[in-house]
């Protein structure tokens, strides 16, 4: 048996050749002064450092010399590279605080100037309270639905089961387009979209519609002729009004902030069986104040009307009552609005003053 080779003399590895070591110490050391900036010295860092560096590929043949080799070599090498990362840390030392004294002088800010005379623009609270509404039925996993302004009276009344005589037919609450046999109206409220949406998207269905609607009311700080809408409907089996109360519980918490008290009031609406008005706990008095100004002194604020779907709608867009159910609601965007941030007069929301649009800022 042969003994080990203590006479291997390292210096025949190349990589370990003490001058391409000192060869790639001198590299890495004029390649660390030369750097101009972070960047530059970061790729040099690789290169001098690196897996596949010079001084890293001698580090890998220390292990296959002899024993009694590998204490000089290694030390040897090791040195070499303590070098160069000494070198390339100091030069980024200096790098940073070059870059940090040319930030100061690049970004400063005269805080004397003065300020600019433009104001910068905001866009309307309305639409941001829409897009809010919008985000939790998103979040809920609803899809959002829209339908024209200027609709068939099929879709707005005859499909909800809304009676020919019914008095919102009548030209007093409804706008009709010229000439008034044509069968068009602006619709009155958002709920055609459930029409449509059941006819051309089927059931199961979870929709938001979102949209402006029309009625003959007169400009007043409660009561808009043109007004903005939210309609949800969701139609699938064994939908019951547990899910409908859920579902508007989860909206007005989402609105208005954590322990907001609803409740349900019995109403009656050709399109809904059973149906209710949905109402809030005053959030200004919370019911203890007889002679508050919001809710009146009865310590609830009406948001909105909704119900299950009647029978006759599903019948009217082709769906099974035996099979499926579902419920339906409908809130006032603006009356929202006027919940969340108090704004007590409606026609502000419309007079086109900068000064009301400005005070709400900008949302994104």
């Amino acid at each position: 048996m042969s003994g080990p080779n203590t006479s291997y003399d390292p210096v025949e590895v190349a990589a370990l050749d003490p001058a391409a070591i000192e060869a790639a110490v001198a590299a890495a050391l004029a390649a660390a002064d030369a750097a101009p900036d972070l960047a530059a010295l970061k790729a040099a860092r690789t290169a001098h450092q690196g897996d596949r560096s010079a001084l890293a590929l001698a580090n890998r043949e220390i292990g296959a010399l002899p024993p009694s080799a590998k204490a000089e070599a290694g030390q040897r090498v090791g040195q070499a590279r303590a070098r160069v990362a000494q070198a390339f840390t100091a030069r980024q030392g200096i790098l940073e605080a070059e870059r940090d004294e040319r930030i100061l002088v690049e970004e400063a800010v005269d805080v004397t100037l003065p300020t600019g005379r433009r104001p910068l623009g905001r866009r309307h609270p309305t639409e941001l309270m829409a897009e809010r509404i919008a985000d939790v039925f998103v979040g809920l996993g609803w899809e959002l639905a829209e339908g024209p302004e200027v609709e068939a009276e099929w879709f707005n009344f005859d499909a909800l089961n809304f009676d020919a005589d019914h008095p919102a037919r009548q030209m007093q609450d409804t706008f009709y387009v010229e000439p008034p046999e044509s069968g068009l109206i602006l619709r009155t409220h958002t709920s055609p979209v459930q029409a449509r949406a059941l006819l051309e998207r089927g059931v199961p269905l979870y929709i938001a519609c979102l949209g402006r609607v029309f009625r003959t009311d007169e400009l007043d700080a409660t009561h808009m002729p043109a007004f903005h809408q939210v309609e949800g409907l969701a139609v699938d089996e064994g939908i019951t009004m547990a899910h409908l109360k859920g579902t508007l519980d989860r909206l007005a918490t989402e609105l208005f902030g954590q322990g907001i008290t609803t409740r349900l009031r019995p109403s009656y609406f050709p399109f809904t069986e059973p149906s209710a008005e949905m109402d809030l706990r005053c959030f200004v008095c919370r019911g203890s104040d007889s002679a508050c100004r919001t809710c009146k002194g009865t310590g609830w604020i009406e948001w909105g009307g909704c119900g299950m779907v009647n029978e006759n709608v599903l019948r009217a867009c082709g769906v099974d009552p035996q099979r499926y159910s579902g419920f339906a609601f409908g809130m006032g965007i603006d009356r929202a609005l006027m919940f969340r941030t108090g704004v007590s007069d409606m026609r502000d929301m419309i007079e086109g003053d900068v000064r009301f649009t400005a005070q709400f800022g900008m949302e994104i």
